[in-house]
């Protein structure tokens, strides 16, 4: 009861306050490439539908889940690309629900004949909502339980728009980008207050330490080291770890948390273990808590679906925009 009592006025403090939003973070972030950056727009063999699952701290009352599903398009003869992102972030007993939806562009040029710059944009449509009656307020709460339920406070949805801009450098094994989203602060009160959305800043990068491609067998064998930093308002977080790719199955491994900059040992150790095939990507991912809420969260479960199809012919192909190194979960 205890517990239930401290859930629900943090939950309370955070909706009816003057707060500051913060978004979902996805573990596999290439296989949500467009989330993570609008420069990764088109960037495939020629069309790309993604859907992701993220399961967060399921052992906390209340539910913490985000889904998202994009597709997008390479535009071969320019040499760039065009994508839709949609999420759908839902917290709480009370249903407190971000919804984005995007449209993405993407354009890449050669700097010289190793090296490309691939800047992107995204313009999209924010919407903020709550229902209300599922809450419980602390007048209703007692020490036999609740009390019926009052009246709520009236309160409007928030809709708004906002903007991402970013630029991915890479070369044949080697790959670095930036990404600064919410440059027009979308609002999220429901009473009118100055609360807003703050900029978020994302640096990924990464290389393929390992490479090896068997012609005769048509397989690869890759291993990769990445990281992702963000910092969104006071917060922030990095993401450093390894995947090892030998046709058809991935595994991978991250610590995410930052180093002696707390008293904890960090946020999370992530396990992945994926498929991959020419056209289809399958992969699951657990994040295992190992900070001070070790015991309370139940972790974090993801899932993310990602299909590649063309109808090019070779000679198309071979003309499409440069792959970009990167893996794929």
């Amino acid at each position: 009861m205890v517990k239930r009592i401290i859930y629900l006025l943090v939950l309370s403090f955070i909706i009816f306050t003057d707060s500051y939003g913060q978004d979902p973070t996805f573990s596999q972030f290439y296989a949500n490439a467009l989330y993570l950056s609008p420069s990764f727009a088109g960037a495939t063999s020629q069309y790309r539908f993604a859907m992701n699952y993220r399961n967060q701290w399921p052992a906390v009352p209340g539910v913490f889940n985000t889904y998202s599903i994009s597709f997008d398009k390479a535009l071969t003869n320019f040499n760039s690309g065009i994508g839709v992102l949609a999420t759908y972030d839902v917290a709480g007993s009370g249903n407190l629900s971000t919804t984005n939806i995007g449209l993405l562009y993407s354009y890449d040029f050669n700097i010289n004949k190793d090296w490309h710059i691939r800047p992107g944009a995204e313009f999209k449509f924010y919407y903020l909502g709550l229902d209300i009656g599922k809450l419980v307020f602390n007048s209703q709460i007692t020490g036999s339980g609740t009390t019926p339920s009052v009246t709520p406070p009236p309160f409007d949805n928030v809709a708004d728009v906002d903007f991402a801009t970013s630029a991915l450098v890479y070369n044949e094994r080697t790959w670095g980008g930036i990404t600064l989203d919410h440059l027009l602060t979308p609002k999220t009160s429901f009473y009118g207050d100055d609360a807003t959305v703050p900029v978020k800043i994302n640096l990924y990068g990464g290389t393929q330490i390992l490479k090896r491609t068997r012609l005769r067998q048509k397989s690869q064998e890759v291993l990769s080291v990445a990281i992702n930093f963000q910092k969104q308002g006071k917060f922030y977080q990095s993401d450093i770890g390894l995947y090892y790719y030998k046709d058809p199955i991935i595994f991978g491994v991250w610590y995410r948390g930052i180093p002696f900059a707390t008293s904890q040992a960090g946020d999370a150790i992530i396990g992945l273990i994926g498929i991959k095939t020419s056209q289809l990507h399958i992969g699951y991912s657990y994040d295992f808590t190992i900070s001070n809420l070790i015991g309370s969260t139940g972790g974090a479960h993801e899932i993310s679906l990602v299909y590649e199809f063309n109808n090019l012919s070779l000679g198309q192909l071979k003309k499409r925009v440069k792959a970009i190194p990167c893996p794929e979960f």
